[in-house]
């Protein structure tokens, strides 16, 4: 039972919230689950979605590959979210890639039950407009961002995203382990500048590590260095 959309919790977070409770029915009776080991992709960049993915647990992260081959991660999505959404409503191929960043569950929900309930709940279809708008807008961020902050300061801004979005663990690491190629593509910058900066805020006390784990350590100084202090 704890699998059927009507009883499932993690719909309050997405736009399955504005379905009502025949909606969900449907949508359960089509979905199918999906298990990811770290790595895996979900989807890839021009692939055709027949559907979108509802992710019960991991996360994964969406990428552009660009003209010089190197991937620009522009978001990462966690428990609750719902991945492919643009590409089935306007009948596009995917526009970045979906990659597992640790292992993960997730609902596919085929675009049949999607877009019937589009052109009939109006509730839905603005709560759909509505994750849309968010995403538009996370966008315009990191252009922003590239653009106007130095790597610095988006690395710093990188980690304290981790820790408000992820949490940390028991040892006090942040709880969602980026490789180090994986934060210099948050950040959208080569590799080995990453690992001379992460390296830096080690030697300065503002961070921590053990193996591929980071951790805050002077979350004031690096709010400042964001802040451009």
């Amino acid at each position: 039972m704890e699998s059927r959309c009507e009883n499932c919790i993690i719909r309050q977070f997405n736009s399955l919230r504005a379905m009502s409770k025949e909606e969900l029915k449907k949508v359960s009776d089509s979905k199918t689950t999906k298990k990811l080991k770290k790595g895996e992709p979900l989807f890839e960049e021009g692939e055709k979605l027949n559907g979108v993915y509802c992710v019960r647990s991991g996360v994964s992260k969406l990428s552009k590959l660009s003209a010089n081959g190197k991937d620009q991660i522009v978001k990462l999505a966690a428990k609750g979210e719902v991945i492919g959404q643009r590409s089935v409503i306007s009948e596009e191929t995917a526009n970045l890639s979906a990659i597992a960043v640790n292992d993960m569950e997730v609902c596919f929900i085929p675009k049949e039950s999607i877009t019937n309930t589009l052109q009939t709940n109006p509730d839905f279809t603005l709560e759909v407009l509505r994750h849309m708008a968010h995403d538009l807008r996370e966008a315009d961020d990191v252009i922003v961002n590239i653009s106007q902050k130095t790597v610095k300061q988006r690395i710093a801004e990188a980690f304290l995203y981790l820790k408000n979005n992820f949490g940390e663990d028991e040892d006090g690491f942040l709880a969602l382990t980026l490789s180090r190629e994986d934060i210099s593509n948050v950040v959208g910058t080569a590799t080995e500048s990453a690992i001379r900066i992460i390296s830096d805020f080690k030697k300065q006390g503002l961070i921590h590590a053990s193996g591929k784990k980071l951790g805050i350590k002077n979350e004031r100084k690096l709010k400042d260095l964001v802040d451009g202090f």
